[in-house]
């Protein structure tokens, strides 16, 4: 398949897509990174749409990902994910991952669209960076889509906007569900995240988190806002974002 060429405006869309940095976690001592399939698969959407998708983090530099959404991982988790793969072995998409640009001169009125791929570092690193807190409600009162996906819902734990309300007051959106958290937990043997996103959500007064069923592909639009729950919503957020923009 190629990109749409049929688009009803000549300037194609621009998505800024925010993928996290490497960390460490604090429960497990492992490497974490950005999840495969929420950087690829929301890419591939954007781009058979005909929109034009940077790539960027909050600090900048080269990005690594999380082990067992590799679709060349030994584990096998990811194997089946063939969007993953092309992009991985195909050297001019992996460059994007090799060098990315931080978030820090971000111009808010250059984008159509913020994306916020989730993974495993996003609930050791998102949780606390005003910056990109900051960048992401920049992005909503600007009225512009934005969307998160899967891990990177932990930002909307904490996002304020510039009243002091925070941006899910009054909202409906998804995250990572604790049941699937807790297979996850089961699956390794060990607990993995410092806290669930369900379990904190549910605590802030005057927001509705809902899930669907445990991993399965499930996101919600609220207006100019998008959430998907978990890795397999990658696509259905960014298919929400290009309803939301048109061609």
């Amino acid at each position: 398949m190629s990109a749409d060429p049929n688009r009803s405006t000549p300037r194609p869309k621009r998505i800024l897509l925010v993928a996290a940095n490497p960390g460490v976690s604090p429960t497990t001592g492992w490497p974490v990174g950005f999840w495969w399939a929420e950087v690829t698969h929301p890419y591939w959407v954007f781009t058979e749409a005909g929109y034009e998708v940077e790539i960027r983090s909050p600090k900048g530099g080269a990005l690594v990902a999380d082990g067992y959404s590799d679709p060349e991982d030994a584990s096998g988790y990811s194997a089946h994910d063939l969007i993953s793969l092309g992009f991985k072995r195909s050297p001019t998409h992996a460059a994007l991952l090799a060098a990315t640009a931080s978030i820090a001169d971000v111009d808010v009125a250059a984008y159509d669209a913020l994306f916020v791929a989730g993974g495993q570092s996003p609930m050791v690193t998102f949780r606390g960076d005003r910056a990109l807190e900051g960048l992401v409600a920049r992005f909503f009162e600007a009225g512009k889509v934005t969307a998160l996906v899967c891990h990177a819902t932990c930002l909307l734990l904490d996002v304020r906007l510039s009243t002091g309300e925070r941006l899910v007051t009054g909202r409906t959106w998804t995250g990572f569900a604790d049941n699937e958290e807790a297979f996850a937990d089961r699956f390794v043997g060990t607990r993995i995240q410092p806290f669930w996103i369900e379990q904190e959500a549910r605590r802030i007064p005057d927001t509705n988190f809902v899930v669907d069923q445990r991993f399965r592909a499930f996101a919600v639009r609220d207006g100019h806002l998008i959430t998907g729950q978990q890795q397999f919503s990658g696509a259905a957020a960014a298919e929400r974002v290009v309803e939301a923009l048109g061609r």
